[in-house]
């Protein structure tokens, strides 16, 4: 089982405890409005996530984690490496994301996680470079991105939802943590 540990984190599998969590997490609008096409998600929509989460843990080999604090095991959100199957123009690439529940914005955690997901997606899946896509105007995860080091390579448009995204990416062989 993989598992890794932060000085305030544990990244790891998800279990049935964290489906009401997560769901609640995803229930909140301020959250939500950067995913996707910005709709919250109820409890079966987030358990069909868990599912996915999972599902590509066993066909690729990385995924989504679920990040718990440290001293409380509270879960907080979710952090990992994904194929952005839904957008055709980066299927062949791996992309880092996270979401976390509101009341731990500000703290460092995003960034803990987002540091532990790509030295996991270099040192331990031997990944030569990933990406992150953003709505375009979401600068908390601008301010992530820019402090794991990723660069601006392109804009583009999703093409079902039809909103401006931005395209990061960072040379895992020149990734410093």
């Amino acid at each position: 089982m993989i598992e890794i540990r932060t000085p305030r984190l544990i990244l790891r599998r998800w279990s049935e405890d964290d489906l009401v969590p997560l769901s609640e997490v995803n229930a909140d609008r301020e959250v939500m409005r950067w995913v996707d096409d910005g709709s919250v998600r109820d409890l079966d929509r987030t358990a069909e996530d868990i599912e996915r989460y999972e599902e590509e843990w066993d066909d690729e080999g990385f995924g989504i984690f679920a990040v718990e604090l440290i001293g409380s095991g509270e879960l907080i959100g979710l952090a990992g490496l994904s194929v952005p199957e839904s957008l055709p123009e980066l299927s062949a690439e791996v992309a880092i994301s996270w979401r976390l529940g509101r009341q731990f914005w500000g703290q460092g955690y995003a960034s803990e996680a987002a540091h532990a997901v790509l030295e996991f997606a270099l040192q331990d899946r031997g990944l030569g470079r990933v990406v992150a896509v953003t709505h375009l105007g979401d600068a908390a995860s601008e301010n992530v991105i820019g402090k794991l080091g990723m660069t601006s390579e392109r804009q583009m448009t999703h093409p079902v939802l039809d909103v401006p995204l931005h395209v990061y990416a960072i040379d895992l062989t020149e990734y410093e943590g």
